[in-house]
Parts: C-alpha cells; sequence; structure tokens
C-alpha cells in the first residue's frame, strides 16, 4: 500500500504545472519507485551535489536541489519502511546544501531557518554524524552570515560531546568552524588550540575521507591548511598564516576557485597586519578583479570585508582602501 501510495503521489507530481525542474525530477523518481525504490540513489544524489557545490552556477544548482528535495518530500510522507531514516538523513544534507546557497546569496535569516530545518530532519534520522555535520556547517557560515560569533560559538558547544573527536570528516568541519569563530571573537588562545586539535583529528581519518578532495563531504588536507591560514591570520600569527597559505595554495584544485580567492584574502590581512597596507589593498582588490564574475558570492565579499576590517583608521583615507571596499559594498 505504502508503495501504491508514493507511486500515486510522484505521478501526480509529475502531472502537475509546477516547476519545471520538479516535474521531470518526479517523473524520473516515479519511473526508479516503479521498478525499485533504493536509498542508494538518493544517498548518491548528495555524494554529486558535495562535487557539483563548487563547479554548478549557484542559481542552477538551487533549483534543482529544491527540486529533488520536493520530491523526497513527498517520499518520506509515505514512506514508514526501514528505509526513513536514510532518507532523512538525506533530506538533512539536502537541506544544508540549500543553507548554503541562502548563505552565499545573501540570505542569512532565511538560511537560519533551513540550518534548523536540516538540524530536525538529522536528529530524527538518528545518525549522530548526520547532526555534527549539520552542526558543522552552521558554526563555519557563522563567521560568515553577519550573526554574533558568540551564537556560532554556542552551537560549537553544543555539538562537540557528540562529536566526541571521532575521526569523521563532521568533526573536522565542527572543529574548523568552532576554531575559526573564536579567532574572530578574539579568544585567540582557544581558537590556537582548537585548530591543533583539529590537525590531530585530521591525521585519523580515513583515506577514503582525505582523498574527497574536490567533494564538499570530504576532508582532504586543504581543508586543514585553510582553516589554519584563517585562523592564524586573524590570531596574528602571521608566520604560521603564510605557511599554510603557501601550502593550500599549492593543494586547492581547479575547482576550488572561490576557496582559493578567501585564502589570497588572508593573506591581504597578512599584509595589512604586516604594515603593508597599501599592498594588502591592492592585492585584495586584485584578487577580486581576478575572480570570475559567476564565482562572486556574499561569502567571498564577507572575507573581503575582514581585510577592509584590520586597516587602521588613518589609513582608510587612502584612495585605494575606497576603490577595495567598492568592489563589495558598490
Amino acid at each position: 500500500m505504502r508503495r501504491r501510495s508514493v507511486l500515486r503521489a510522484l505521478g501526480a507530481m509529475a502531472l502537475s504545472t509546477g516547476p519545471a525542474a520538479v516535474t521531470l525530477e518526479a517523473l524520473r523518481h516515479g519511473l526508479s519507485a516503479a521498478v525499485r525504490n533504493h536509498v542508494d540513489e538518493w544517498e548518491q544524489i548528495v555524494t554529486d551535489y558535495g562535487y557539483a557545490f563548487y563547479t554548478t552556477a549557484a542559481d542552477e544548482l538551487m533549483e534543482q536541489v529544491t527540486a529533488d528535495l520536493a520530491v523526497l518530500q513527498t517520499v518520506l510522507a509515505a514512506d514508514t519502511t526501514a528505509r526513513r531514516p536514510a532518507l532523512l538523513r538525506v533530506a538533512g544534507q539536502l537541506s544544508v546544501i540549500v543553507a548554503l546557497g541562502l548563505v552565499s546569496s545573501g540570505q542569512p535569516y532565511l538560511a537560519r531557518r533551513w540550518w534548523a530545518t536540516a538540524d530536525r530532519l538529522a536528529d530524527e534520522s538518528g545518525d549522530p554524524d548526520a547532526r555534527v555535520l549539520t552542526w558543522a556547517w552552521n558554526v563555519v557560515n557563522g563567521c560568515y552570515d553577519g550573526r554574533p560569533l558568540d551564537q556560532a560559538i554556542a552551537v560549537s558547544d553544543q555539538a562537540l560531546p557528540l562529536a566526541n573527536d571521532r575521526p569523521t570528516a563532521a568533526t573536522c568541519g565542527l572543529l574548523a568552524g568552532r576554531a575559526q569563530a573564536l579567532a574572530r571573537a578574539g579568544r585567540h588562545t582557544e581558537a590556537t588550540a582548537t585548530v591543533e586539535r583539529l590537525a590531530d583529528v585530521t591525521e585519523g581519518l580515513p583515506a577514503a575521507v582525505v582523498g574527497e578532495v574536490e567533494s564538499l563531504w570530504g576532508w582532504p588536507e586543504h581543508r586543514l591548511r585553510h582553516t589554519e591560514s584563517y585562523v592564524h591570520t586573524h590570531t596574528g600569527a602571521l608566520a604560521k598564516a603564510e605557511a599554510a597559505q603557501d601550502r593550500v595554495l599549492e593543494l586547492y584544485p581547479a575547482s576550488q576557485v572561490r576557496l582559493r580567492t578567501q585564502v589570497q584574502l588572508h593573506r591581504a590581512t597578512c599584509l595589512i597586519k604586516g604594515g603593508c597596507v597599501s599592498d594588502g589593498l591592492r592585492y585584495a582588490a586584485d584578487v577580486i578583479d581576478g575572480l570570475p564574475s559567476e564565482q562572486h558570492n556574499q561569502v567571498v565579499y564577507a572575507v573581503a570585508r575582514q581585510v577592509a576590517a584590520v586597516v587602521p583608521a588613518p589609513e582608510r583615507r587612502q584612495p585605494v582602501f575606497g576603490e577595495l571596499t567598492a568592489r563589495f559594498d558598490g
């Protein structure tokens, strides 16, 4: 009976006059369900989004993930089988993609609703690592979405006991976000200790997780080095920051152009903190100009604002300061 209910619901969606992407996905999933309704296909969809996140245009990505969630919502409503926890986990991860997209497009208030939805879905799935992963991305994005840093740190406080330093990508993401938030909040000793703890956990990761170099869901070496660059830049450990930047810029694959730009902006901050204010401002402006327009988003601009924020007040009269800020606030 449940199988017939799913097929009827998907058939109705496929015949509806809703968005074309939803209609097509409903039709495709309906055909799949008519043969066999495997969780494996949904898990593969999540895996694919991990790669598409960095290479697909933001509008296109959001349209597709919205379509998949619309279909998955219908599947979940009719499924009470042993598959349900895995489907809830998938729905939670797709909701993380939506929240990330909303942060990147400058809609932090909507993003916070989706973080809450992702957390509820992960919690209901019964998978602790799924919940840690949701919290991890929430904390990381708290360093870019304009909320008070104490809120992001509080989320990490809540999540740490559940993560329990298990060697997973989710645990590493949580520690990375916490270290970054602590560094921005001026809690430099704690930030440094947390990034050292992150390095220890990273050493214990399975090779498969480290090998996911281009996926949102992996934890390759460049994520650790990016975190070190961010934390040491904001704590003022400029030599350590520069070493991390040199390493991560060697490691980034071509698909990670936005993340590469963020690290280069960290370098601009280091130049300014080191007394080379004009050079740092010009470098930051050049870095932003070198990023393809379709790769610009509010996360990149948030890092650029962090560059501008460290410029001493007397130096802000320089024309190059206004030229930089016009690139993200103009």
